[in-house]
């Protein structure tokens, strides 16, 4: 079974969080890291940035 690979602008759609948030966020051990697919690219294992998604605090509606 092969693992889907997100790439940046996907991680940002899903996760609601800027580019400079998520390297950051990495910095700091509070995102998961990217994994190397070339030379240039980077990506993010989506059962990873769903798990992170997941375990955040959800905000109820206002009313």
């Amino acid at each position: 079974m092969t693992e889907e690979i997100w790439r940046l602008p996907r991680v940002i759609a899903i996760t609601g969080m800027g580019r400079s948030w998520i390297y950051k966020a990495i910095l700091d051990g509070r995102f998961p890291a990217p994994v190397k697919l070339g030379d240039r690219a980077v990506g993010w294992k989506r059962f990873e940035v769903e798990a992170w998604r997941n375990a955040r605090p959800r905000k109820e509606p206002k009313r």
